[in-house]
């Protein structure tokens, strides 16, 4: 949960501008399911199309921004509570619940942060970012002795499923938002959809999905591949007795890790036992990997 988390923030920050901006304008009152997405039935009207959230009131946008500044994910998830409570139908509640979910992500709260992506998706079912982050803290966390594995996976399944769906017509970034910083953002939350899909996949050992979710997921994002994603390619080759293909990919996420960590551990692992398997002699030294956030502590499931 950690790869360029930085560009959550910007944008984040950007929708947060932008609903400062528009709340001291008058904005119109939201009209009945605004914010919602869909496909309109034969013989109704169209939903309404997504647009930045906005204050209906100034008392509204005043308290939105006293809870807007609050740092501690603690008092931020009361504050915004709060809010919600006192402004029922505001759309600026997604946003507060969001920038939540974001703070809770930045202290490593798993279940808390599962929480604040929940709060988003009852307001907006197809908010693809909560349903990313929601996904992803399931697809994660679940443990085997969870007694309700089967349905925290499959909803792991069908919200990063969903998100990919969404992502192109639900991120409504502000107007002055740099179009290539939007398409990285985009790209980035449809990488970590398919990498979600393709972990499940892994975990249940359909490996010929597994491959094609994680080929998508580093296509997806190419300028920063997860590493993580990279070494469960690696892995879902290897159980498709794809050898020399997998020790490729696994040789690139030797190189995208770092050996003290328990993705470039694994990574390493799996690149000797290829190796062996394809009589490819001694390993080479890594390559020093890049700077920067690159490193995610996970790793795969065999």
């Amino acid at each position: 949960m950690k790869r360029v988390a930085m560009i959550i923030v910007i944008l984040a920050m950007a929708t947060v501008l932008s609903a400062q901006q528009q709340g001291t304008q008058n904005p119109p009152a939201a009209q009945p399911g605004a914010g919602q997405s869909g496909t309109a039935q034969p013989g109704t009207p169209a939903p309404p199309a997504k647009h930045p959230p906005q204050a209906k009131t100034q008392p509204e946008f005043d308290a939105y921004k006293a809870v807007a500044v609050t740092t501690d994910p603690v008092a931020f998830e009361k504050a915004a509570d709060d809010f919600a409570t006192k402004f029922p139908d505001s759309e600026l509640r997604v946003v507060l619940f969001r920038n939540g979910m974001h703070l809770y992500q930045g202290a490593n709260n798993g279940d808390k942060m599962l929480d604040m992506g929940r709060k988003v998706l009852k307001i907006d079912p197809d908010d693809p970012e909560a349903l990313v982050g929601v996904a992803e803290v399931l697809a994660e966390r679940t443990r085997d002795t969870d007694l309700d594995k089967d349905q925290r996976l499959d909803e792991a399944m069908k919200n990063a499923q969903r998100a990919v769906e969404t992502i192109d017509t639900d991120i409504i970034a502000p107007a002055e938002t740099p179009k290539e910083r939007l398409d990285a953002y985009k790209g980035f939350l449809r990488s970590t959809a398919y990498s979600i899909m393709g972990t499940l996949a892994l975990n249940k050992e359909k490996f010929a999905d597994a491959e094609n979710y994680l080929r998508k997921s580093i296509d997806a994002y190419p300028a920063q591949p997860d590493p993580v994603a990279v070494l469960r390619l690696a892995v879902a080759l290897d159980k498709q007795d794809k050898y020399p293909e997998a020790l490729k990919v696994a040789n690139q996420a030797v190189a995208l890790t770092q050996e003290n960590t328990n993705a470039g551990t694994v990574a390493r692992q799996e690149r000797d036992r290829l190796m062996k398997l394809t009589n490819s002699g001694t390993p080479a030294p890594a390559p020093k990997p890049p700077d920067g956030d690159a490193q995610n502590q996970a790793s795969p499931k065999n």
